[in-house]
Order: structure tokens, then C-alpha cells, then sequence
């Protein structure tokens, strides 16, 4: 295998890919309007596409709705990651959580309604 990355299909490109670009600090290694490639320059090789839902390269029949899926991205400071959502407006489903296992946990959805999960070890 040479490569593999998760696609988020959306009705509104910019505006998803504006929301990680903001909130998790990922950068554009391409824009061609109808889908963005994010990465970061902290995890080479990581990407995350960006892609129209509506692209004639989409088939017609493919589900249109959330499909169960939970985008996950760790960061060294959840509490920071929060107020940046908090301050975006973003649709927060779960504040900051401490959870059994050590990790606190923001659970929110992204403009295209992709559940997404920021978590970081809970410090001592």
C-alpha cells in the first residue's frame, strides 16, 4: 500500500475544510475546489480529505447521511483544542470529559455533520 486517508464528504468544501484548518491547526496540500487534502505538519504522511458530496465522482447511489463513523485526533492540550471550538461555535455533543481509561475527551460534529472525537491523556 502507498497511501490511505479518510475522506469527509460534505455540502460545503471551504467551510469544512476551514473548521480543521482552524480548530486542529491542519494545512491545505491541495485545494481543487470541489475537495481539499489537509495535513499536518506534526504527522507526516497523515491526511485528511475534504470532498463534495454532490462531485459527479461521487456515485448517485452512495448514502448521503453520517454513516457511524467517529473521526478521533489526539493533542497534547484538550483544554485548548475546546475553547478554539467553543469560540468557533462549533456543535459541541459532549464537553470536555475525564474518562475511566486516562483520556479526557471533546466530542463535537464538523459543518458536515462528521462526529469527531478530540481526546488527550489526562495529566497528573
Amino acid at each position: 500500500m502507498n497511501r490511505a486517508f479518510t475522506n469527509i464528504l460534505t455540502s460545503n468544501v471551504p467551510e469544512t475544510a476551514a473548521f480543521y484548518e482552524a480548530l486542529l491547526g491542519m494545512q491545505r496540500a491541495g485545494d481543487f475546489g470541489w475537495f481539499v487534502l489537509l495535513s499536518h505538519k506534526d504527522m507526516p504522511g497523515f491526511e485528511l480529505g475534504i470532498l463534495s458530496k454532490t462531485h459527479e465522482t461521487i456515485p448517485k447511489d452512495l448514502p448521503q447521511g453520517q454513516g457511524g463513523s467517529i473521526l478521533t485526533f489526539v493533542v497534547p492540550d484538550l483544554d485548548e483544542v475546546a475553547e478554539k471550538a467553543r469560540a468557533m461555535q462549533a456543535d459541541i455533543i459532549q464537553p470536555p470529559t475525564d474518562l475511566p481509561y486516562g483520556q479526557r475527551r471533546l466530542m463535537l460534529r464538523d459543518p458536515a455533520g462528521s462526529a469527531v472525537d478530540i481526546s488527550s491523556p489526562i495529566r497528573d
